[in-house]
């Protein structure tokens, strides 16, 4: 489990594409990962299965996870943002992050707010109903909350698409991918856990 609060931004060394699969390696500067430990890369929960005494990591990715992620889209040198699992004494600052992605949305504009930015998005209009205003969501691994939510294929979204925005403080504009996306990249988006488990009490109850 991971709490969406971002340690520090990592570097792809390598990309290694396999038959419906991929190896990367990344310099995260942590050094002292172990094999087999779980590390949110861009929000993905990830497996150790390699590591250095100077941080640099290998992750196995399987074909699950590249079609359901942006994953697939990693090249050399792109940034990546990186959470180890909480412990039980971690502070839990963001939300409950498991690092299963539901889906990609896609970066729409950034507009400066003063010292903040308001961030656009476009989401998929299967999650729709798992986001509210002020409610949790997880943008490449990064804990946010919601600051507005439109309607599906308004506010210049497309029929299968809504808007969100979001206001970026300057420490997470800084210390994240997020102050480093371009129109049109797709990002990895994993809804709040507590809708999904409401979601599926109120259907079995029926």
């Amino acid at each position: 489990m991971f709490s969406g609060i971002i340690e520090s931004l990592g570097s792809i060394l390598t990309v290694n594409r396999k038959p419906n699969a991929m190896v990367i390696e990344v310099d995260t500067g942590i050094p002292d990962l172990s094999i087999g430990e779980s590390v949110a890369v861009n929000g993905v929960c990830l497996t150790v299965v390699k590591y250095d005494a100077q941080g640099k990591v290998s992750f196995f990715i399987s074909s699950e996870t590249l079609n359901r992620t942006n994953l697939n889209q990693l090249q050399v040198n792109k940034r990546v943002n990186l959470e180890r699992a909480v412990t039980p004494s971690t502070r839990l600052s963001g939300h409950i992050v498991q690092g299963h992605v539901d889906a990609t949305g896609r970066f729409v504009k950034a507009e400066q707010s003063g010292d903040a930015h308001k961030v656009f998005f476009a989401f998929p209009a299967s999650l729709r109903k798992y986001v509210v205003e002020k409610g949790s969501i997880a943008i490449d691994g990064t804990s946010l909350t919601l600051n507005g939510v439109g309607e599906i294929g308004k506010d210049g979204a497309s029929s299968d698409e809504f808007i969100i925005h979001i206001m970026i403080i300057p420490h997470t504009w800084e210390h994240t991918t997020l102050g480093y996306l371009s129109l049109g990249d797709m990002v990895n988006v994993e809804v709040d856990i507590i809708a999904k488990y409401v979601e599926n009490l109120c259907l079995v109850q029926k």
